[in-house]
């Protein structure tokens, strides 16, 4: 059986479109020929960064319009910048968001942050070899924000108070990696 296991978009309607996601309603043949419906967002896929500047992993609090309320969190954005690659993308809100550009990047995962009604791809990199640079903020949310850190044998002790689903699989990827070498 085919990746789709049977299934088949067969129409797509466009509900809204804002710059950053759109918001579809899909008719939906299933392999026994039933039509149904299902609503997807489609976005353009995210980056996020493990900054690590000397022992300390580098996070930011900020306000989250969804929660109302601020949370702690890994530098991270949206893949908005036409012809950009995630790993420029990576480096660019690493240097926006906490001000650092990383000597380097490694890709610690990859995985699709709520695929029951999102698309989104989110990419994610340890950055080490920091170099201050000044912080770009965009946005009334990243001038708001602070930035904080964590000394890395603390973390296991902070992943109680992190809400954040990239932040917790960052900072996972992040013990993993130390713990094997």
């Amino acid at each position: 059986m085919s990746a789709s296991h049977g299934f088949n978009i067969v129409a797509s309607r466009v509900i809204c479109e804002t710059p950053f996601v759109e918001l579809l309603e899909l008719d939906l043949e299933t392999p026994s020929g039933d039509i149904g419906k299902r609503t997807v967002v489609r976005s353009g896929g995210a980056v996020s960064v493990v900054p690590i500047d000397g022992e300390d992993v580098v996070l930011i609090r900020q306000y989250r319009a969804p929660l109302d309320k601020a949370i702690l969190e890994l530098p991270a954005g949206k893949l908005d910048v036409p012809g950009e690659n995630v790993e420029a993308a990576a480096r660019r809100e690493l240097a926006e968001e906490v001000g650092f550009r990383a000597g380097r990047m490694e890709q610690v995962a990859q995985f699709h942050t709520s695929p029951g009604f999102l698309d989104e791809q989110m990419t994610i990199f340890v950055a080490t070899d920091l170099t201050p640079v000044p912080v770009n903020p965009m946005g009334a949310e990243e001038v708001a924000a602070e930035i904080v850190r964590i000394p890395i044998s603390e973390v296991t002790a902070h992943l109680d108070e992190i809400e954040d689903g990239k932040t917790l699989v960052g900072l996972m990827a992040l013990l993993l990696t130390r713990s094997r070498g």
